[in-house]
């Protein structure tokens, strides 16, 4: 029966687990696209308007993206926009972008007077299935409906890449902002008055 040591404070908890609950391997469909394909589906973003990007994980993938984002705006002699991101990620945000001068925490969607952009990348979620966009909003934002998606599990066992119905009431939430969160790889959602889309699969 292999071991696995947990990090657990300042000590480590050992867990006894057995083989053949290890063989399961839990992927999702999609596809990764290449740099260029990125930078092609970004070009539809206009930076032109008063513009936010909200940055409520990080990884590779969020920083790759936002560099390719921030590159249009000095290509175009646009000034640079200011990054929200969530109190736990702002001191990596920053450390991803030294140079970059306005960036803060993300702590209320109704104070932007400006378009919010936010990039995340999908992750697998024990009680979601998928933790997106919308799902960081809901745990966010959503207090009583994070309780009721709580309650819509089945069972106590949690169901990673799963299509579960408490994913629903995340995506509910977040459609009251007009925020699209069907990402796969990154994806960066788009949200103005009159518009909503969604790059995926990035």
């Amino acid at each position: 029966m292999p071991e696995i040591w947990l990090n657990y404070g300042p000590t480590d908890v050992v867990l006894d687990i057995k083989a053949e609950n290890l063989e399961q391997k839990i992927d999702a469909d999609g596809e990764t696209l290449p740099d260029t394909e990125i930078k092609s589906k970004l070009e539809s973003l206009d930076i032109s308007k008063p513009t936010e990007f909200v940055v409520l994980n990080t990884s590779e993938s969020v920083r790759k993206t936002l560099s390719i984002i921030l590159e249009r705006y000095e290509e175009k002699s646009i000034p640079k926009p200011s990054i929200l991101a969530d109190k736990k990620t702002v001191n990596e945000i920053k450390n991803y972008f030294p140079e970059h001068d306005s960036i803060s925490e993300f702590s209320n969607m109704e104070e932007s007077s400006s378009k919010l952009v936010f990039v995340g990348e999908m992750e697998f979620d024990g009680l979601f299935g998928y933790e997106t966009i919308a799902t960081r909003l809901l745990k966010k934002f959503g207090g009583e409906l994070m309780l009721s998606a709580y309650e819509k599990r089945k069972g106590n066992l949690p169901s990673p890449g799963q299509d579960v119905e408490n994913f629903q009431i995340a995506n509910n939430f977040a459609n009251k902002f007009c925020i699209c969160s069907r990402d796969r790889k990154t994806c960066c959602t788009f949200k103005d008055l009159n518009n909503c889309f969604t790059i995926s699969n990035l």
